[in-house]
């Protein structure tokens, strides 16, 4: 994979990408949380994976252009502020929702990768008010779930790839699966994304707490807003026998599963993979 962006600077001198739509900085209790917000439509809200930044959702929110897309960093990532004390993922929700509610919005749609599909089910079940429309990618149902490949999961538990260019390029394919594996190019955005705004160490970790004390096995028939869970059948970190879980065990829940796709599916089949969410949301 070392012909990938050979162009590229190293992560730590990588510049910030320019700025999604409209970015501000809106305090949420002791936080300050930034947040984009881009587009016109019905509103729906992303929530990243762990260490994510707003920047990394720019090929999903370039192929959903008639939706208004709110994108956030959650603390500890990008340019929010990072929590003192490492806090369960329910904490992560309540912040979600209580941001929803400052911005102004009274019921948005949701969309959480990964880490931020576990902040999700959280959302759903604790503050249903706010979630119109549920749509989990590449996600787990919590401790216990299906585990990922070693490999992968060895990686996860440090920030590295975020700070260091050479050391994603390599672990990429292995980590992401998918596309990443026959297409490195498609990784070139990433790495900007990703090196423009790196999670702190502190902030990864509390995150990462946050990822290995969720569950949502006792609450999940409890989820009331319609479900879409997608997953791709070739993502090492999270199995596609998770996504079969989570569509079994919430009431009415679709599941979409993505040939070929990796964890990063969102970002490097955006084009394919939007009309699905546009269709189960609602064409506007």
């Amino acid at each position: 994979m070392s012909d990938a962006g050979t162009d590229m600077e190293p992560m730590a001198t990588i510049a910030p990408p320019p700025e999604l739509g409209k970015t501000m900085r809106v305090r949420v209790g002791q936080h300050r949380i930034r947040v984009s917000i881009s587009g016109e439509g019905p509103p729906l809200l992303l929530i990243n994976g762990i260490g994510g930044n707003i920047e990394m959702w720019r090929p999903l929110i370039e192929a959903m252009p008639h939706r208004q897309i709110i994108a956030f960093d959650m603390p500890g990532t990008g340019g929010s502020s990072t929590v003192l004390v490492p806090r369960p993922m329910y904490f992560m929700a309540r912040i979600t929702a209580a941001l929803v509610r400052k911005l102004g919005y009274d019921k948005v749609d949701v969309l959480g990768v990964s880490w931020g599909g576990a902040a999700a089910q959280h959302l759903a079940v604790g503050f249903p008010g706010v979630v119109r429309r549920l749509v989990l990618c590449a996600t787990i149902p919590g401790v216990p779930s299906v585990p990922g490949s070693p490999q992968a999961m060895s990686v996860l538990l440090s920030r590295r790839r975020y700070t260091d260019r050479d050391y994603l390029e390599k672990v990429a394919p292995t980590l992401y699966g998918g596309r990443i594996r026959s297409e490195p190019e498609l990784l070139a955005e990433q790495v900007r994304a990703r090196g423009g705004r790196p999670p702190s160490t502190w902030g990864y970790m509390t995150q990462l707490f946050s990822a290995m004390t969720f569950t949502n096995w006792p609450t999940m028939n409890m989820v009331q807003a319609p479900t879409l869970v997608m997953s791709g059948d070739d993502d090492p970190i999270v199995p596609l026998a998770n996504a079969r879980i989570l569509a079994f065990g919430i009431p009415g829940a679709k599941l979409h599963v993505i040939e070929g796709g990796g964890h990063l599916f969102l970002h490097t089949s955006a084009p394919e993979v939007a009309p699905v969410i546009d269709k189960f949301l609602g064409t506007p």
